[in-house]
């Protein structure tokens, strides 16, 4: 009997598919041994992955974010600005306090990276994108009934796109573009770091247009 998508959509937690991620985390064990300091699992829909409609791909996890937390896109700027608009369209509850124990939890939702572990300067290379993927493309194919996935930055939404088995070329990024690939609809976005909202590159209005549409599109 073959492993359910489940079992292969996540990481252990000493993965050393990627050395360099490997030693790095090894690194910040020793320095900060009370963090999560591993892979940080998918986050999901309370209810479970047969009610996830949504899928959100980020980069990877922040230094002092998600790998010190353990869970996507808490601890860090990127979360204030993501969680509160889940919240805003009703794709989470509770109140996001930036630690995995605030009581938040997914609506129909679920939140990945594209690559699992820290990367060094926030900056995984091109190998290390590509060996991850062998746990997003079952991420996916772990939730039946996924309609829409958010791609936050280019990284994401390439990786996304090589794990659907479509061609980059046929699928370009671009902030606030939707794109139908078989079953899926992707919108795409630019990343909610820190670096751009304070260079304006991305505004909260721009962030919260494609949840509206992401929204629109489910009902």
């Amino acid at each position: 009997m073959p492993p359910s998508p489940l079992a292969e959509a996540e990481p252990p937690r000493d993965c050393a598919l990627c050395p360099r991620l490997h030693d790095f985390i090894a690194l910040w064990r020793e320095r900060e041994p009370t963090w999560f300091n591993a892979p940080v699992p998918t986050f999901v829909a309370a209810a479970g992955d047969d009610t996830v409609e949504l899928l959100i791909v980020g980069l990877a996890p922040g230094l002092r974010g998600a790998n010190r937390t353990g869970r996507p896109f808490t601890g860090d700027f990127a979360g204030e600005l993501l969680y509160s608009t889940l919240s805003r369209f009703g794709f989470s509850t509770g109140t996001f306090k930036a630690r995995p124990d605030d009581g938040v939890t997914l609506i129909n939702a679920a939140l990945t990276n594209a690559v699992r572990c820290v990367p060094p300067e926030n900056k995984p290379v091109g190998a290390e994108i590509s060996t991850c993927r062998t746990f997003l493309v079952p991420t996916i194919a772990r939730f039946p009934k996924l309609r829409a996935i958010v791609t936050l930055g280019t990284i994401a939404h390439q990786s996304t796109v090589r794990a659907l088995g479509r061609r980059v070329a046929e699928f370009p990024f671009g902030h606030g573009v939707r794109h139908e690939a078989g079953d899926v609809t992707l919108f795409s976005s630019y990343h909610c770091s820190r670096y751009n909202t304070n260079t304006g590159r991305l505004t909260e209005e721009m962030f919260v247009s494609v949840f509206r549409d992401v929204r629109e599109f489910l009902g």
